[in-house]
């Protein structure tokens, strides 16, 4: 992979792509939900600062562990827009993070372990219905998987 000289102190959305490992598609999509930020040259063209590959990293980072779009942009708006996320900033944000992540590995698990028996209705283990939820009392509580989805 090339290296980007230091001096340069602007990206191209192609240098960007090439460094962060995303595509120019999905740095334009970030662009345009207000996770990332360019500056627009005379010709029409992005150019991203270098601070922007620490930006591009903690979108992919949060994303990979589930956090949604919408909350990531919450928190990058609380910074300027030309600020440089440090490690304190990203420990002040896992730690706002850590109940949603700690409730997300709760559901995950309690799906890991009622999996191959009835989560209650979805439909996912028919032979299991009549005697986990006779008569679909379940369906009364709502849609979906009603043992899995928080009341």
């Amino acid at each position: 992979m090339p290296q980007l000289p230091w001096k340069t102190h602007e990206l191209t959305v192609g240098e960007l792509s090439r460094r962060s490992g995303v595509a120019p598609s999905a740095l334009r999509f970030y662009e345009r939900e207000g996770l990332i930020h360019s500056r627009r040259t005379t010709g029409n063209q992005r150019r991203y600062t270098r601070d922007t590959l620490r930006r591009v990293a903690f979108v992919r980072s949060s994303q990979r562990v589930g956090i949604p779009l919408a909350r990531i942009r919450e928190v990058l708006a609380l910074f300027p827009e030309d600020h440089v996320l440090t490690r304190e900033d990203w420990a002040r944000i896992s730690e706002c993070w850590h109940a949603d992540l700690s409730e997300r590995i709760e559901q995950l698990q309690a799906l890991r372990d009622r999996l191959t028996d009835c989560i209650g209705c979805g439909c996912l283990s028919i032979s299991n219905c009549l005697l986990a939820n006779p008569d679909d009392k379940l369906g009364e509580q709502g849609a979906g998987p009603r043992r899995l989805l928080r009341q």
